[in-house]
């Protein structure tokens, strides 16, 4: 299922957008326009990053091989502001 918000097309089969308390679209946007950090997975989905100063954490969103396209969107805990 796809949907559109906020001018971004994503694919809503995820807790993260059932339960959109937990990471709010602006810092999804946010991450996809401008991200610190960018990174390619094998299967050609795009992964970004951006601090969130207000809550000192990083999104990770997950795009699909399109690069619009929002797969996935959650507070990476494990990513501490450098790719390895």
């Amino acid at each position: 299922m796809e949907k559109e918000e906020s001018g971004l097309k994503i694919i809503a089969r995820t807790l993260v957008f059932q339960h959109p308390a937990s990471i709010e679209m602006k810092w999804i946007k946010e991450t996809v326009e401008s991200p610190e950090y960018t990174q390619v997975q094998s299967d050609g989905r795009i992964r970004k990053w951006r601090r969130v100063k207000e809550q000192g954490k990083f999104p990770r969103v997950i795009l699909l091989q399109d690069g619009e396209t929002v797969h996935n969107a959650f507070f990476d805990r494990s990513f501490k502001g450098e790719l390895k």
